[in-house]
This record gives C-alpha cells, structure tokens and sequence, in this order.
C-alpha cells in the first residue's frame, strides 16, 4: 500500500493523449476513507474512458483497503458517476457549484462469490484496460 499522505495520480489515455484523469488519497488505518478528484480535459472523450477512470481508481490497493469512499466529479459526468455508483454500496450524491460530491462504502473485495461481482460493460474489465497509467 502506498503513503496515505502521498497522493496518487491515475489517469486514462488515448494514445499519448490524457482523457480522464484522477488524483487519490487515503486516510491512514483499516478503516480509512479513500478520497479521489475525478477530472476530464475539455473536448471529446471516448465512450467509457471516464468508466475506465473509475475502475481505475477502485482497483488502487489503497482504495479497496479502504472502507468509504468520497468523490468529486465534475457536474453532469453521468458516466463517471453510474460507474461509481455500480462499484461502490450505499452512495449518495450531492451537488456543489460545477461538480457533484458522492459519498459512498467501498464493498468488500475478499470472499465475494462471482454473482457480487460490479456488473461490467462489454469490453471493459477492471485493471485490463489499454491506456491506464497510475502513478
């Protein structure tokens, strides 16, 4: 697991261009909150490359160690958000100015049968996805 005090930088390319992009820390101990800003650059984006993001940052070892997850997400990015409400248990979602703040548990990753598995768009498995780069 990485320092909880140093933040990690993931993001989502297409070819050598930054189309999704995130920046995550966690709190310290079992019990911690992981929080991470989601950000798009202005333009097109691929379809699922914002999902890509998500299921980035939800595979971070840091992350699934973590119990709660908050998120920032850019107001009206329904992509990210479905996303993150399909990854994640008990979330609940508010807006503040130009983005959406959602507050959320992060399941348990341990001793889940196939069934409890986040449902998947075709494609789109996490951690298998061309363009991912977490640092």
């Amino acid at each position: 697991m990485s320092n909880p005090d140093t933040p990690r930088h993931v993001e989502v390319k297409d070819g050598d261009q930054t189309v999704a992009a995130a920046k995550v820390t966690t709190a310290e101990g079992a019990e911690g909150t992981a929080r991470t800003s989601l950000h798009a650059p202005s333009g097109h984006a691929p379809p699922g490359s914002r999902a890509s993001l998500v299921d980035a940052v939800m595979d971070l070892p840091e992350v699934q160690a973590s119990t709660r997850l908050e998120a920032t997400v850019p107001l009206g990015d329904g992509e990210a958000l479905e996303r993150l409400r399909q990854r994640t248990q008990d979330a609940v979602t508010r807006p503040a100015g130009s983005t959406a703040l959602l507050d959320a548990s992060v399941p348990p990753k341990a001793g889940q049968e196939p069934s409890q598995e986040p449902s998947q768009e075709p494609g789109h498995e996490p951690g298998h996805e061309p363009g991912h780069d977490v640092s």
